[in-house]
């Protein structure tokens, strides 16, 4: 088939060289994982300009700027300088240039200004301010999402006043000013002749639909119309796009239902599987040759995906090797899940001699990064948070450390110009300046002045709130030595409020900031139950661990070699060899958020299949038995997306030495463990006791075990029953080696053992 077509287009397959040459009429190019759907994209263009089409009727439209720059560069390498003639880029950047030309048909100076996030967030706050409407009430941040997702929605300020179903909503929210607030929103946006982003792809909309003219003149002007990643499309971008290429018809759209994963974001998965409906006479082409994978982790993938009922048919296949089966790890802790990844890559980089960055760590919110990388931190493995910040370099979590240092060292004039008004006190900065002048002029601490507020005449009103703080840190600090470091901090997060004011925030932004918080409570409270540590269980302990996890790590050079750490929705588009999905866990993945439609479950796999095309040679899937959660271990279960991968691409490890109940419970029903391989070399399980769940019993009582001795039955408040096997040193430092029925061996010492002795 190849020798009719120019010897540029011989390295394509049969598939992609039919998507390539067939370029008038609807197209739609259905592109599995790893199918070189890029290159197709970008050698169909080329094609065209090649056959005699003007680049500037081209228009190609992608969703990143990054993606748009290298298709740009491998079209330059095969037709030249012309390629700098499409019309291509993001929507934005497309559109927001052919409004320059337009604007003022529909009001706007041609030389508009557009507001990024910040700028609307500050217009925002300037109306709350002026209509003295309380910004707990109306976050600037939830207003901006609901603004946006009208936008998007094409309901426009005007229209969502008069809808009753969403001003319902508004008044159920103790928002009943909302749609005003939207109506004077876009007033001051169009008074100050500026756009915000979305309002770049509504005004397009707008000027094609309201004017005729204009329309016409753009639909003559882009012959051929192409979009990538389609199926991330939202509302408007589907009718901009409709409508610009409703004259010549070559619209040719890109992209993979299966990995339709940001409904969040306001894409319909519904503009890809209905483009056949849009477009009768629409040629399909199917690339569905995977060339990034094995054919063990390709056919896996299949296995999970098929499940979902909206889709489009393919079936993808793969040359390569067969590859290793996908190990199915299970941990008994999510700590313990932490260290076995991370010794995992040390042994894979050892064995293998790979550089760190062949390795990738997936999971499914930004809270789960922590124990990864404490783990790579104590093995000296170099790693870089992608898409986001290290987990300790977190706004809310330095936040809540900043108060845990004032209360160790109230010296700490950082830790207390950080949170001296957060939660919001009414103490602002000119307030801070004279305390600071006040501290210098009586060399003394910011501290110790804000304790003796009233003192100074200077400091006004804002006195009394001054002294409330310090009274409140005062009481902190008199719990240091009655309370450990969990205990303590959890009273902290919540006296100051800080709890609080996370919790109430119900934007995607504040619920991953609270679950932020509430995980570093859970890191503490594993600290202070780790019985296998020497180290004393204070606040200070604590704070000096984790100022060695917060060192400088060079994050701005782009020549680390580094593990990949990011959420699974940051990591589309991209491939490593070695690829660890982690917290394999019901209510975690598929998120509890999720299970309340078929169309949300269906959304949730197909996020667990892009999870799984992101490896190219290893896939590991790890789960733990047992979770910290709001301060206690609780039990976990399996994905339901293990259960659903063919059993014969598994292979099965367990890192305890029995299944916990929640897991024979879900064998029972899947049959999933059938074929499980222990290591060698665990200690037997005596069939005869039964155990407990692997969670804290809330009914333990310590007892004393000063006379505890080889051969003792114990019971452990976490670990549950086992027999010492051996003792080792004396006094304070005096341990135990207990093989534990369900969590096998553990050495601890007796001094922080929560321990019991148990008859039998």
């Amino acid at each position: 088939m190849a020798e009719d077509f120019p010897p540029y287009l011989d390295g394509l397959n049969e598939s992609q060289l039919a998507a390539v040459v067939n370029t008038e009429g609807p197209v739609m190019i259905v592109a599995g994982a790893g199918s070189g759907k890029t290159r197709v994209l970008t050698y169909r263009i080329a094609h065209i300009i090649r056959r005699g089409a003007d680049p500037f009727s081209i228009l190609a439209l992608t969703f990143t700027n990054k993606a748009a720059r290298e298709m740009r560069d491998r079209i330059q390498k095969l037709v030249g300088t012309e390629a700098k003639s499409i019309w291509m880029g993001t929507f934005h950047s497309v559109f927001a240039r052919m409004l320059r030309q337009e604007a003022d048909k529909i009001g706007y100076p041609k030389d508009f200004t557009i507001y990024d996030t910040d700028d609307s967030k500050n217009l925002i706050k300037t109306i709350l301010k002026e209509w003295n409407l309380d910004d707990k009430t109306y976050k600037p941040a939830a207003v901006l999402g609901r603004i946006s997702m009208a936008k998007n929605s094409l309901i426009p300020a005007e229209k969502y006043i008069q809808a009753v179903e969403l001003t319902a909503e508004d008044e159920r929210a103790n928002r009943s000013r909302f749609g005003e607030l939207f109506v004077e929103y876009q007033k001051r946006l169009l008074k100050a002749g500026a756009m915000d982003f979305d309002d770049i792809l509504v005004n397009t909309e707008l000027l094609l639909r309201k004017h005729a003219d204009v329309a016409n003149k753009w639909q003559h002007r882009f012959k051929y119309v192409m979009v990538d990643e389609y199926q991330d499309t939202n509302m408007v971008q589907y009718y901009i796009t409709r409508r610009l290429a409703a004259v010549h018809q070559n619209i040719c759209v890109v992209g993979d239902d299966a990995q339709s994963i940001y409904s969040f974001r306001g894409a319909t998965i519904q503009n890809i599987l209905n483009f056949e409906r849009d477009y009768p006479e629409v040629k399909v082409f199917r690339l569905e040759q995977n060339y990034r994978s094995t054919q063990t982790i390709v056919k896996a993938a299949g296995s999970v995906i098929k499940r979902n009922k909206e889709q489009l048919e393919k079936n993808v296949w793969t040359s390569n090797e067969a590859g290793e089966k996908i190990k199915v790890v299970r941990t008994v802790t999510d700590n313990e899940e932490g260290r076995w990844v991370a010794q995992h890559i040390f042994e894979e980089k050892t064995r293998n001699r790979l550089p760190n960055k062949a390795f990738a760590i997936l999971y499914r919110t930004n809270a789960q990064s922590r124990s990864f990388e404490e783990a790579l931190r104590k093995l000296g493995i170099d790693y870089k948070i992608y898409g986001g910040l290290s987990f300790y370099q977190r706004k809310e979590i330095k936040d809540l450390l900043a108060y845990l240092r004032l209360v160790i060292n109230p010296n700490d004039e950082e830790a207390f110009k950080r949170i001296i008004n957060y939660p919001a006190r009414k103490i602002g900065n000119t307030t801070i300046d004279r305390l600071v002048i006040l501290a210098s002029e009586n060399g003394t601490t910011l501290f110790h002045i804000a304790c003796e507020a009233r003192r100074y005449p200077v400091l006004g009103a804002s006195g009394v709130a001054l002294e409330n703080f310090g009274l409140m840190m005062r009481s902190f600090q008199a719990m240091l030595k009655t309370h450990n470091a969990y205990d303590l901090a959890l009273h902290i997060s919540k006296q100051t409020g800080l709890m609080r004011l996370l919790f109430e925030d119900k934007t995607t932004e504040g619920v991953s900031r609270y679950e932020n918080v509430v995980e570093l409570l859970n890191g503490m409270k594993e600290f202070v139950e780790d019985d296998t540590s020497e180290n004393e269980k204070g606040l200070a302990e604590f704070l000096q661990e984790v100022a060695l996890y917060t060192d400088d790590r060079k994050d701005n050079d782009p020549n680390r070699d580094t593990v990949t750490l990011m959420t699974i929705h940051g990591s589309k588009g991209l491939e490593f060899p070695y690829v660890y999905v982690v917290g394999m866990e019901e209510n975690l993945f598929p998120s509890q958020m999720a299970l309340n439609s078929r169309q949300e479950l269906e959304e949730e796999r197909r996020l667990f299949y892009v999870a799984v095309t992101r490896a190219e040679r290893r896939l590991m899937l790890t789960f733990a038995s047992s979770r910290f959660r709001f301060g206690q271990l609780l039990p976990g279960e399996p994905s339901r997306f293990i259960d659903e991968i063919d059993r014969q691409f598994l292979d099965m490890e367990m890192t305890g030495q029995q299944r916990p109940a929640a897991m024979q419970q879900r064998e029972e029903r899947s049959n999933l463990f059938d074929s499980l391989q222990r290591k060698q070399g665990n200690a037997p399980v005596p069939p005869s006791r039964p155990a407990p769940p692997p969670i804290a019993d809330p009914n333990f009582v310590e007892g004393d075990v000063s006379g505890l001795a080889a051969g003792m039955r114990v019971q452990h408040q976490r670990f549950g029953y086992g027999e010492v096997s051996s003792m080792e040193g004396e006094g304070e430092n005096r341990k135990a080696n207990i093989v534990f029925d369900n969590f096998g061996e553990k050495k601890l010492i007796l001094r922080f053992a929560k321990l019991r002795i148990v008859e039998g």
